[in-house]
């Protein structure tokens, strides 16, 4: 009687340990905003439906065949030369197999479907958004609008947004739970993400890559506004006195945790500046007149 005592209350114990890890879950997989992230979070619920067709019965057998063939059930039949059954092995292997195929015709068609180069088609135009990772800050530059941005995205509601994403540094990876899926960020390399909000909100921004003893800090806010609203916040960034050219942003590329929220007008194409400071001209430009003087001489 005593052990049993134990057992309730460390099994009660248990039970209000996992309660409490639990309640401060956040389900933002499941409450999307965009397109994108319900598309992506009605696959996650239809393949776990699917494989849950083979696991559930599988539970539930198991607890009713130790309760049917119990020790102290006589009335269970006794069959110790049973070995094959056809019909037992079509079950086994035949739904797995059904599943198996129907979750293979659903991956061939979202990897298409959600490819993140894939443009979004909507009534709305596009626009372009240029994400750089840094340690350890988000910079968002906007080449339309002639600003940049540190740890804060604003982004107009059915708007199609495609980032341009890389890395000053190490790797890390550009994530909007509610919006979207993830891209990998990484020096001299530019990524795409296709994304859009189909409501206004704020959402919240991370990496999801470990990049160093900053990295919780690499977080920003997405505010899905109005066009007009939109406008009001280009127009209070323009107001900034700040610049960012290259050689500012050098001196901004430098670690930091915690940044705050700030803004800059951005010099015409300092992404591709970005991108380019890991190329070595030099050869680049060698390498570009040994082939324009060996496609001479054949010609």
């Amino acid at each position: 009687m005593r052990e049993e005592k134990y057992h309730r209350f460390f099994r009660s114990l248990l039970l209000i340990a996992a309660a409490a890890s639990l309640s401060g879950c956040d389900w933002v997989l499941f409450n999307s905003k965009g397109q994108i992230g319900v598309e992506q979070g009605n696959l996650i619920i239809t393949a776990t439906l699917l494989m849950l067709i083979v696991v559930v019965p599988v539970i539930v057998m198991t607890f009713l065949f130790a309760w049917r063939y119990r020790a102290s059930n006589k009335q269970a039949t006794y069959t110790p030369e049973w070995a094959h059954s056809h019909k037992i092995e079509a079950v086994v292997w035949g739904v797995p197999l059904v599943i198996i195929i129907v979750l293979a015709v659903i991956t061939w068609k979202t990897t298409h479907s959600l490819d993140p180069y894939r443009p979004i088609e909507a009534e709305k135009p596009g626009m372009t958004i240029e994400v750089v990772s840094m340690d350890w800050k988000w910079l968002f530059i906007y080449p339309e609008q002639g600003i940049a941005t540190v740890n804060e995205l604003y982004i107009p509601e059915h708007t199609p947004v495609t980032f341009h994403v890389t890395s000053q540094s190490v790797m890390n990876t550009f994530f909007i739970p509610q919006l979207g899926g993830m891209i990998y960020a990484m020096g001299g390399m530019r990524t795409h993400l296709n994304l859009i909000a189909n409501e206004t909100g704020q959402f919240f921004g991370l990496s999801g890559n470990y990049s160093g003893h900053g990295f919780t800090g690499m977080r920003f806010m997405t505010h899905a506004v109005t066009d007009q609203e939109f406008d009001q916040w280009v127009g209070q960034v323009k107001q900034s006195q700040n610049t960012l050219d290259f050689e500012s942003y050098k001196m901004l590329a430098k670690p930091s945790e915690n940044n705050p929220v700030e803004y800059f007008n951005a010099q015409p194409g300092l992404f591709r500046q970005i991108l380019g400071q890991y190329i070595d001209y030099k050869k680049s430009n060698h390498a570009g007149e040994a082939t324009h003087a060996s496609s001479g001489a054949e010609e």
